[in-house]
């Protein structure tokens, strides 16, 4: 276990060096070894539909430090060259990977740490949506009640999931 190993030539925790991740049902979990780099979102319409959002948000990995630890992952051919990975019990989309590629993208949401990841570039902004810019402008309100009984798996491994299985 690595949670209070320190890596003796950097003086890192190692447990800071592991990045876990998974689907909203728990169905898929994964680790990778290396902090993702390269944070961004993308606004085309490749990732638009992928989330089913206004953008996508990604961090690559080597694909040699990007491990499933439950599950499986499922995929969709989006192009000649990639394809879409996401977990085919709810649903939730996991990440991107060129045919044969070296490096992988993982979606930054599905990552249990996501907020210590800010994105630092935007990537097709030629199908950016016009009103991306006045988001920050807008009137916000907390999550609420809607979220405090969900059925959605925590920001961490578990055991099993869901509990009681």
């Amino acid at each position: 276990m690595l949670d209070n190993a320190t890596d003796p030539r950097s003086g890192v925790n190692m447990a800071d060096n592991i990045w876990t991740g998974g689907c909203q049902c728990g169905a898929v979990r994964y680790a990778i070894t290396s902090r993702p780099r390269e944070p961004l979102i993308c606004h085309c319409r490749m990732c638009q539909k992928q989330v089913g959002g206004p953008f996508g948000a990604y961090a690559e990995t080597d694909a040699a430090d990007f491990t499933v630890t439950r599950g499986a992952l499922s995929y969709f051919r989006s192009s000649d060259r990639g394809e879409r990975s996401f977990c085919r019990d709810c649903g939730t989309p996991l990440g991107f990977r060129y045919q044969g590629g070296a490096v992988c993208a993982i979606t930054i949401g599905s990552l249990d740490r996501h907020a210590e990841l800010n994105p630092e570039m935007q990537a097709g902004i030629e199908s950016r949506v016009p009103w991306f810019a006045g988001l920050a402008r807008l009137p916000e309100k907390p999550t609420g009640e809607v979220a405090a009984h969900n059925r959605q798996h925590p920001d961490h491994d578990t055991e099993r999931w869901p509990p009681g299985h």
